[in-house]
């Protein structure tokens, strides 16, 4: 009889285990108001170009910058940051800056030697906390 019972929970942990390991089969659900990966990409390139403007521009307003791309791209801090979180959590967000990083030498070819600067000194650092 104990044996029995002995197989029964068994079969019941595995069972139990393999509906587990399926129903983890995301870590996040995407937001409702997903931001396409060439539309991030280009948000991104354009947020580090305005970045670098402030260094030539002394009294730019970075948070109206950053509202008039935004706007530009017909989307939101909320659904940016949101899918930032999700592109992360994916693992998608390497592409995502790579692309931006190619935006970026397309329309500013001598920001090449400053990126290759960067990436000589932070050769460890993941692409997103470069």
């Amino acid at each position: 009889m104990e044996s029995t019972h002995r197989e029964v929970m068994k079969k019941f942990w595995l069972l139990f285990l393999a509906f587990f390991a399926f129903s983890c089969g995301k870590l996040i659900d995407p937001p409702k108001n997903l931001v396409e990966k060439e539309t991030m990409s280009e948000l991104i390139a354009d947020f580090a170009m305005n970045e670098q403007l402030t260094s030539v521009i002394q009294n730019l307003n970075l948070d109206n910058a950053t509202r008039y791309t935004l706007k530009q791209k017909k989307t939101t801090g909320k659904a940016f940051t949101e899918s930032y979180k999700y592109y992360t959590a994916t693992g998608e967000i390497e592409g995502i800056l790579n692309d931006a990083q190619k935006i970026v030498l397309e329309k500013d070819p001598a920001a090449k030697v400053y990126i290759e600067k960067r990436l000589k000194e932070n050769r460890n650092v993941p692409v997103f906390a470069r």
